[in-house]
């Protein structure tokens, strides 16, 4: 294998950067300089070093990689879709990195329907990975806004959710055993496919939601499940949050783990993407207050839409809902989740001032949302866009400028706003991350907030497996 050729090597790594990119024994398709989609992220609020770019083909040529970095003490971002929203995917200081993208690992290299397991590289697609798991007949079941982009290692590496965390849980819920080349270079062939493995610390674990700063996750054996036969769709208005919760507890009554997804809405939300996005079709001429949207999938044999219309008789009988729709079509059920999907995008369209990925104890919820807005208004006169996953207790909580407000001179109170946000989600017992991990932009409010004994703890096992600090330094941790 020949050696990258000079004119492909960037000259500005390190002091020592030239003898390691010829250091690489790898083809020279395998790297080149980075460009700029590998130094941007989807918000644009974090810069990154420009550096080497690889594209290792196996996990071999990850670990040959990882391994020269790791002797010349050249940083190495793993780089998986790029949609992250907290800078995870970009090195924002120190010297230029290698970027590793994992992008030409796409293969889906098993399927075994019958064990409900699917075993896909970590480049792979999202979507692609739903759809192999449909063509043997099974469902994978996690499911984002991003799942056309997003790559299966980028998901584990983050904990992804989404919206069916409710019935499946997160990306960790849905792995089994993974395969990661570690910081010094060495493979671990932790790829099996195992409900019970009680042998010691949980290393798959503890890579899942690292952010790669504990690894370089190459491939993963995934949990599948069956697909529902029956699937029901239906949008109903609430009276208020403390409704939306009862509505819940009374439909895990009647329909079980028949619910795949418990989306709660504020009609601020509706009124973005009327404003923004006119082609999304809403189902409501005038937006409620408050609206949920709750997916449905039953076995055979059961009906969906009767099963949501006996829900909704029972829930209106208790004065929780006063309005419903029932999506009577699968177009029509597409058109009800296009307005969930689309409210990110409405938001981008408007610009916050501050965006929070928050998650509470399902009873603090109501009292939450009643106490933010009066304290908000302390600070401005801000609109809120209030929405998520409400069923796993993940909420989006964004807070917008007044309308006619300058938003460059809103954003100015962005600090304030997000600590009053996360100080009152700390007072409830909360999370200031759901979902969408710590990366570069949450370092801070780990070190806040977080128990400092774990802090302590994740402090020891970085320097445990990466004691040269090479891997994603800066995320998660401060280095």
């Amino acid at each position: 294998m020949a050696p990258v050729p000079r004119s492909n090597r960037p000259m500005t790594l390190t002091p020592a950067s030239d003898a390691f990119a010829t250091s690489i024994d790898l083809p020279a398709d395998r790297l080149r300089p980075a460009d700029t989609r590998y130094t941007e992220e989807p918000r644009g609020k974090y810069p990154g070093q420009p550096g080497l770019l690889a594209l290792p083909h196996s996990v071999d040529e990850v670990s040959t990689l990882v391994t020269a970095a790791a002797r010349a003490r050249v940083p190495v971002i793993p780089y998986g879709g790029g949609t992250g929203l907290v800078g995870g995917q970009v090195a924002t200081e120190g010297p230029a990195p290698l970027i590793l993208s994992l992008e030409r690992m796409t293969r889906i290299r098993a399927v075994y329907p019958q064990e409900n397991v699917l075993i896909a590289e970590a480049g792979a697609i999202l979507a692609d990975v739903q759809a192999a798991a449909l063509a043997a007949d099974r469902l994978y079941p996690l499911s984002l806004a991003a799942e056309g982009s997003a790559r299966i290692g980028g998901t584990l590496a983050t904990n992804a959710g989404g919206v069916n965390v409710l019935r499946y849980g997160c990306a960790r819920d849905l792995c089994l055993g993974l395969e990661a080349v570690l910081p010094d270079g060495r493979i671990w062939h932790g790829l099996k496919r195992l409900r019970k493995d009680n042998t010691g610390y949980d290393l798959r674990n503890l890579l899942i939601g690292a952010e790669g700063t504990l690894g370089v996750i190459t491939a993963a054996a995934l949990k599948l499940s069956p697909i529902p036969v029956g699937r029901g769709t239906a949008f109903l208005t609430v009276t208020d949050p403390a409704a939306a919760l009862s509505l819940l507890s009374l439909a895990r009554g009647q329909l079980g783990e028949g619910i795949s997804a418990f989306e709660l809405m504020h009609r601020q939300g509706m009124d973005f993407l009327a404003d923004t996005m006119p082609q999304v079709r809403l189902p409501w001429d005038s937006p409620p207050e408050w609206s949920v949207l709750i997916e449905l999938g039953l076995a055979a044999g059961l009906d969906p839409e009767e099963a949501l219309g006996t829900l909704f008789e029972t829930a209106f009988q208790q004065g929780l809902v006063t309005d419903g729709l029932i999506a009577q079509s699968a177009a029509q059920r597409d058109d009800f989740w296009a307005v969930r999907e689309n409210i990110p995008e409405a938001n981008r369209l408007v610009g916050a001032v501050a965006s929070h990925d928050i998650s509470l104890p399902l009873g603090a919820l109501p009292e939450f949302i009643a106490e933010a807005g009066p304290a908000l208004a302390q600070l401005g006169p801000y609109r809120i866009n209030c929405f998520g996953h409400v069923g796993d207790g993940n909420l989006h909580y964004n807070v917008f400028p007044a309308t006619g407000q300058d938003r460059a001179e809103a954003r100015k109170a962005a600090p304030q706003v997000t600590t009053l946000v996360h100080d009152l989600v700390a007072r409830y017992d909360g999370s200031f991350s759901a979902e969408h991990g710590l990366g570069r932009a949450k370092v801070g409010d780990l070190e806040r907030y977080a128990d400092p004994v774990k802090l302590a703890a994740m402090r020891a096992i970085k320097s445990a497996l990466d004691p040269a600090g090479i891997m994603n330094p800066g995320a998660v941790l401060r280095p």
